[in-house]
């Protein structure tokens, strides 16, 4: 193995529900880097929030930051609260080291649905009508006007957590205190939102390292009969679970989607990468649904996916994402997170399907 290979710690695992989902998609980063050009790196996060760095013993946080500064990268593969919600990304800032993806802001930010949606909403990009109940009751609910606002059906979900845990279809208004219960399981602020009839279309945003922004192609999701929408089950483990790569839509239907998807990666300041979760109203009119700042990196996750199918591999798209981590590095400001764009540098917004050529 060459001296001039990159040392990347990969970071799976983590305190969140997604936990073993975060395992699998660090495993496959760690099973596709280039081993010409990386020397890999496995570190767990256990759900106890101790760190293991290969096969040696947990660590506390504080001392996997020492041993963090000895790598040239770090790949955070962490879905869910503790990983994907700003709090690891704080913690990777303080090891001075490049990190890949969205810094503590933009993490954040796309965590926290109630703000996801109040940033892009004051971009004008449009967002399905909710409620926040922040009670600590889980028997309490929010006022009826605001449910009537509302209307039925609703999707009842926490606030601040990823692959649709806790999430339910609501469907009378007496169903709303166990869902709020359900919800509250995962996280204390739940969101109650109007449900948006139609197409579910992700995009995928990713980042080159001269900063250029590419969008692939839309991937249209379609769950089995009997789902009444896609949830946990539906994403990992039904096979019926339809993803179509490109989405049948039409042209100007697609390059709207992708203007919107640009436009919200650059709302809440993303970098690296990003998937944009959207329902197509009636089919047509788009509405977006979440930012996911660190989507599932697993064998079967949309994100892998869709560069697959617009010509870029898995090793490759590991690759730019390093090499746009190391970029960022470089030509940050000091002081400044890595995730922060310095000031005067304006990407070329790429929203064409498929990769750079």
């Amino acid at each position: 193995m060459s001296d001039s290979t990159l040392r990347v710690a990969v970071i799976g695992g983590g305190r969140s529900g997604e936990h073993e989902v975060s395992r699998t998609s660090a495993a496959s980063v760690l099973a596709n880097l280039d081993p010409r050009r990386y020397r890999p790196e496995s570190v767990l996060i256990t759900r106890s929030g101790e760190w293991v760095f290969g096969a040696e013993a947990p660590v506390g946080v504080f001392a996997a930051i020492e041993r963090l500064r000895r790598v040239d990268v770090i790949f955070p593969a962490l879905h869910g609260p503790y990983g994907e919600d700003g709090t690891l990304q704080s913690v990777l800032e303080l090891t001075g080291v490049p990190y890949v993806g969205n810094g503590v802001l933009a993490s954040a930010a796309g965590m926290d649905k109630e703000f996801t949606k109040k940033l892009l909403a004051a971009e004008g990009v449009p967002v399905a009508d909710a409620v926040v109940s922040r009670l600590t009751d889980p028997d309490d609910v929010p006022d009826e006007a605001a449910l009537r606002r509302l209307g039925l059906p609703v999707f009842v979900k926490p606030a601040r957590a990823g692959s649709s845990l806790g999430v339910s279809r609501v469907t009378r208004w007496a169903d709303l205190p166990a869902a709020l219960r359900r919800a509250r399981a995962s996280d204390p602020k739940v969101l109650i939102e109007a449900a948006v009839p139609g197409r579910e279309v992700d995009l995928a945003v990713l980042e080159y390292p001269d900063g250029e922004l590419a969008v692939g192609p839309p991937l249209e999701i379609r769950v089995a009969g009997g789902r009444d929408f896609f949830d946990f089950d539906a994403k990992y483990d039904d096979p019926d679970t339809v993803f179509e790569i490109p989405a049948r839509l039409e042209p100007d239907v697609a390059a709207e989607l992708a203007d919107l998807a640009v436009r919200a990666f650059r709302a809440l300041g993303c970098a690296g990468l990003a998937r944009i979760d959207f329902f197509l109203r009636d089919g047509r009119r788009p509405v977006l649904n979440e930012v996911n700042t660190f989507p599932g990196f697993t064998p079967v996750s949309q994100y892998p996916r869709i560069w697959r199918v617009a010509g870029l591999t898995y090793p490759e798209l590991l690759d730019i994402l390093v090499e746009t981590a190391l970029a960022r590095h470089r030509r940050r400001p000091a002081g400044a997170s890595t995730g922060d764009r310095p000031s005067g540098l304006r990407a070329a917004d790429r929203t064409r399907p498929g990769p750079r050529g």
